[in-house]
């Protein structure tokens, strides 16, 4: 199942349920050239021509409790907790 956050769809995953943070990636994880943090503290991974090929979002579950949603600045969006319940279920 992928994942899409904004306009990019992530079809990779892996949720580390102890430290609550979700890896996602475009295609095989690979070695990002790029990473540039979010103001709200994930990471963004580039590959050298500037494409999105990852991303880490750190607290996830508890930033769906907290705030119904998961909230981004960059790419900018607003993620419903459904986008995500497969990934959590797995974890519990």
């Amino acid at each position: 199942m992928s994942i899409k956050i904004g306009t990019i769809e992530f079809d990779h995953h892996s949720y580390d349920q102890e430290g609550d943070v979700l890896y996602l990636s475009v295609g095989e994880p690979r070695v990002p050239a790029e990473t540039d943090a979010t103001p709200e503290g994930h990471a963004v991974d580039f590959d050298t021509d500037g494409n999105v090929i990852g991303m880490i979002i750190v607290n996830l579950r508890a930033l769906l409790e907290r705030d119904g949603e998961l909230k981004i600045t960059w790419p900018e969006a607003h993620v419903p907790p459904e986008e995500f319940s497969s990934v959590l279920a797995a974890a519990a």
